[in-house]
């Protein structure tokens, strides 16, 4: 981008209702399901492995041995990010042909179909309806982090993209809290009741997907992907509402100048060889890539995968420990909801290198705290272990959190768009799948210090941002395309 384009706000471009309840419907429908997805096997894990137990010894004559069985269950919870990492290679394809909403619509018809498998898995004595089912909804969960963000952020106008773009974040975070409350022993988290907790977010995709069906597509889906001026500037007039007539045109006249850009460039459909091989785009792929997969390995899906175990070392005892990964999860919540906020009014910068050296200091400090309790045992090094997870959750969603979800759709064009974002969404899945392989593994020989690697992680994207990333708050993506042109010999000034 050849120059700085600073938004001034006018009327007509802020909040309005229809678009606040867009976002809200989209969430309970799409994100939350995912965060449920990924939160959903913590606490009922031993009935689950003991049904599958006797599933093999009832249907299939075979008698598992402890390793074999833990073996299968670490396939059971491993073929989600399996299928979200298969999910993630179409995922831009899905998008761009059938559109945001619908790639949302599929997505959500899929989560249906995965709901139905959880119900009925027990009842079929049918391990493969489970391990389907999960397989799915990895799928589901890919289209739905490629598809989500840019959906939301294409309805917003330009200074709300950070506002609306944190409500993947929020999705997830409220996903996780929901199912660590449905998974309560006292709820559905039992014996008899496990397959309706594994399905019970099947209600909000229901829901979702009613109200869905009546929202309009994305306008700059319709006018640069379909031709669809009529269609776009009808999408426009509904989601801006009444009194915003001067800023639906200027809109319009900036999705054409784009679209004759594009014309121009011949570059209307961006296949993914064509984005990899164009060197301008290098440095936003890395950097959209970095940050999703970073936000996977800073340790905060191995705090959550292995949150009881975490703070059961750190010495509380188990039913203690159920009650305070629940508090966790609150507050996990709470503090994505400062996220519209921080991002509205503070650069992208300093919030993600704040978020990144907060995250590294919180998981080096706990690290040294678990190494010290576990030959003291001192009931204060306890409480300071669980201060630095809360230290560390609150740093993660002031940037790390938020920010890897939309920034694909501030560093990028129209035409790469999709195809970055289901990049940045693939490296986040193999993130994901390697914090669920690796850090089991990384307790066993490290210990108190299987966070260490976590830490390196977040430096490395602390020094990313400082070096590469120039701010996008108040600039359009043309604007700072120039910035990162020259791949890692670019400069930000």
């Amino acid at each position: 981008m050849a120059f700085v384009m600073h938004v001034t706000p006018a009327k007509g471009r802020g909040w309005n209702t229809f678009l606040l309840f867009i976002c809200l419907s989209v969430t309970v429908g799409t994100t939350i399901p995912v965060g449920y997805f990924i939160g959903v096997l913590n606490a009922p894990a031993e009935l689950i492995k003991r049904w599958c137990e006797d599933i093999l010894a009832s249907e299939y004559d075979t008698i598992v041995s402890s390793s074999q069985l833990d073996i299968l269950w670490t396939s059971i919870v491993s073929i989600y990010l399996i299928g979200g990492i298969c999910g993630s290679c179409f995922s831009a394809l899905c998008s761009d042909k059938y559109g945001r909403k619908g790639c949302l619509m599929i997505s959500g018809a899929i989560l249906v179909v995965c709901g139905m498998l959880f119900t009925w898995c027990r009842a079929a004595k049918s391990l493969e309806m489970l391990m389907v089912g999960r397989f799915l909804g990895g799928i589901a969960s890919a289209l739905i982090f490629t598809a989500q963000p840019m959906y939301l952020l294409e309805l917003a106008p330009s200074e709300l993209s950070g506002s609306v773009g944190v409500f993947t974040c929020i999705g997830v975070t409220g996903g996780i809290l929901l199912a660590q409350v449905v998974t309560l022993s006292q709820l559905l988290g039992n014996e008899n009741l496990w397959p309706y907790a594994l399905s019970f977010y099947t209600l909000l995709v229901l829901v979702s997907l009613l109200p869905m069906w009546w929202f309009p597509e994305s306008p700059r889906w319709l006018y640069l992907h379909k031709g669809d001026s009529a269609g776009s500037e009808l999408a426009l007039r509904r989601i801006r509402g009444q009194g915003a007539e001067e800023e639906v045109q200027r809109e319009l006249l900036e999705m054409k100048a784009t679209l004759e850009a594009q014309a121009q460039a011949s570059s209307k459909d961006s296949s993914l060889c064509q984005v990899l091989g164009d060197r301008e785009l290098f440095l936003p792929l890395l950097l959209v890539c970095s940050f999703q997969a970073t936000q996977q390995l800073s340790g905060i899906n191995a705090i959550f995968f292995y949150s009881l175990s975490i703070l059961t070392q750190a010495g509380f005892s188990p039913e203690a420990a159920t009650w305070l990964n629940l508090g966790i999860g609150g507050f996990n919540l709470c503090t994505s909801l400062l996220g519209p906020l921080l991002v509205h009014k503070f650069p992208r910068r300093p919030l993600m290198m704040l978020s990144c050296a907060v995250c590294a200091l919180s998981l080096l400090a706990m690290s040294i705290g678990l190494y010290f309790l576990e030959s003291s045992g001192s009931t204060v090094l306890t409480y300071f272990c669980a201060a630095f997870i809360l230290i560390f959750i609150l740093g993660f969603q002031i940037g790390l959190g938020p920010i890897a979800y939309f920034i694909g759709s501030e560093l990028l064009e129209d035409s790469p768009r999709p195809v970055a974002m289901s990049m940045g969404s693939l490296f986040s899945w193999i993130g994901n799948f390697l914090v669920g392989m690796c850090f089991p593994l990384l307790q066993s020989v490290w210990s108190s210090f299987a966070f260490m690697p976590c830490m390196c992680v977040c430096i490395y994207c602390l020094l990313l941002t400082w070096r590469y990333l120039p701010e996008t708050r108040g600039r359009e993506p043309k604007d700072v395309k120039p910035l990162m042109s020259h791949g890692l010999l670019s400069k930000l000034d």
